[in-house]
């Protein structure tokens, strides 16, 4: 198993975890403070799933790819890629519930 692999393996993986950290704190506090939502230009529901979802589906991607990353350690095979993978798949999902939350609130 190589250092460097090792490194980068935990560095994506801490990083994945404090990502979905900060985007479930700004996520509580968007919905937190969404007191006024005027129902012609602002659906308070749509905004609640659009968080949710991001959320539910970002906390699965990151617990698959920490997984995937563990066996592939096991195998002792190259793990960094997919622990890489899925730090970007976090943050790919985390800005389409952004941009769902924006357009539920008509932002």
């Amino acid at each position: 198993m190589s250092t460097t692999d090792l490194w980068i393996s935990i560095t994506a993986l801490t990083l994945t975890v404090l990502l979905g950290g900060g985007a479930a704190v700004m996520g509580l506090f968007s919905l937190a403070f969404l007191d006024y939502c005027p129902p012609e230009s602002c659906s308070a529901d749509g905004a609640v799933t659009a968080v949710a979802a991001a959320l539910l589906i970002a906390a699965f991607v990151g617990a698959a790819g920490l997984i995937i990353t563990i066996i592939q350690f096991t195998r002792r095979k190259t793990a960094w890629p997919f622990a890489i993978g899925t730090l970007v798949a976090c943050v790919v999902v985390l800005i389409i519930g952004a941009i769902g939350y924006a357009a539920a609130v008509g932002a």
